[in-house]
């Protein structure tokens, strides 16, 4: 982070870190870069780019300004989230184990189960609210820790601090995959993480109309790794979809704020429907993972699964809702609601990671309050 902005609030680097006045011409905005490739001056020579795939000025904008949330010293953009945890796992080898949490978002299990594995990966699916079922799972060959917190869509809430101590002492790397909590509600590199991913398309960008990834972290030879498999494979965002997942970090500490009240207003509503019997949000005392979301978050963000009577009950809920739209995603400024089952998780049916078909899982927009609540009661009730 440049000056003046070291030691500026999460809200005002969001805004201005990597993202100084174009020194050209005084454009406020960080211009994009729509270009394939650069001019050299001579041979081998030029202002920092040669071609796209390698590196654009728009492109390091926004790579400065994750970074910063993060408090991380590299940031790296990617063309989704899974090509961002496709490059931290191809830092492993043939042979290597990864011990990851038993209810990881579906298209990550999915990566390592059918992409990874066959390539020569191994890994194992814990409760990773337990650390003597870490120990047990743990082999000779484990090299890296994966960690999602509040999971998807169950919302458990894991210690990053206490996972990321474990790993550290057998010499392993943790990976957290912050993408529901955000660098604004938690920062696992402080807690000691090694590498937090995120799938940008989510809160970093906010508003439904792009999709990205992104991969940071501390440690420098780590960093020069990323950043080769990256270029070698070619996993990057064109600079239109990130000059949009810039514009929508710049609202990112507010759009949170809002997301999180309405969260709180929308279990209240839940709460009071006698056909729901449980909510799964680390904002309630009676949450298993409250003390730890209390000491990790800032706030319990914006997601809320809930569970139904059945699968029918729950089928029937989401067809009712209004003004939550039946889709797959999250985190944009509009309120969805989906039934993981058969949608964002249907790729885990008949795996360890299957999802319960009576789970209906919200993403809460930053909508009327009131407009929310209403459509939940009539929805579920």
């Amino acid at each position: 982070m440049t000056q003046p902005w070291e030691g500026a609030g999460f809200a005002t680097r969001a805004i201005h870190v990597g993202q100084e006045p174009d020194p050209q011409t005084g454009a406020v905005i960080v211009p994009v870069y729509q270009t394939s490739t650069f001019a050299q001056s001579a041979v081998g020579e030029h202002r920092g780019w040669d071609y796209a795939r390698s590196g654009n000025p728009t492109r390091d904008a926004l790579e400065a300004a994750l970074a910063s949330l993060e408090g991380a010293a590299h940031g790296f953009a990617f063309a989704s989230g899974l090509a961002g945890c496709d490059a931290v796992l191809r830092t492993l080898s043939p042979g290597d184990h990864v011990v990851l949490a038993n209810d990881v978002y579906g298209g990550t299990y999915r990566q390592f189960a059918r992409v990874h594995q066959p390539w020569g990966l191994q890994f194992t699916p814990v409760d990773l609210t337990d650390l003597d079922a870490v120990a047990a799972a743990w082999t000779p060959a484990t090299r890296m820790l994966w960690v999602e917190t509040p999971t998807n869509p169950l919302l458990t809430v894991l210690d990053i601090a206490a996972l990321a101590g474990f790993a550290a002492e057998r010499g392993a790397r943790t990976v957290v995959d912050n993408t529901f909590a955000t660098p604004y509600l938690q920062q696992p590199l402080a807690l000691g993480a090694d590498v937090v991913v995120h799938s940008t398309t989510k809160y970093l960008g906010g508003h439904s109309d792009v999709v990205g990834g992104a991969v940071i972290t501390n440690d420098d030879a780590l960093a020069e790794r990323i950043a080769f498999l990256r270029n070698a494979i070619g996993g990057v965002p064109g600079p239109w979809d990130v000059w949009l997942t810039l514009r929508g970090v710049k609202t990112l500490a507010i759009r949170m704020r809002a997301h999180c009240d309405n969260a709180r207003a929308v279990v209240a509503a839940l709460q009071d429907c006698p056909t729901v019997r449980e909510i799964l949000y680390p904002g309630l005392a009676s949450h298993p993972g409250a003390d730890a979301a209390t000491r990790q978050m800032r706030d319990f963000g914006g997601m809320v699964s809930f569970r139904m009577a059945d699968e029918d009950a729950a089928l029937k809920a989401c067809a009712r809702f209004r003004v939550f739209t039946l889709a797959e995603s999250l985190g944009g400024v509009e309120s969805l609601v989906e039934h993981p089952g058969r949608m964002t998780h249907l790729s885990v049916a008949g795996s360890p990671l299957e999802v319960p078909g009576d789970l209906v899982r919200l993403s809460v927009g930053i909508e009327d309050v009131d407009d929310l609540v209403a459509d939940v009661r009539q929805a579920v009730s």
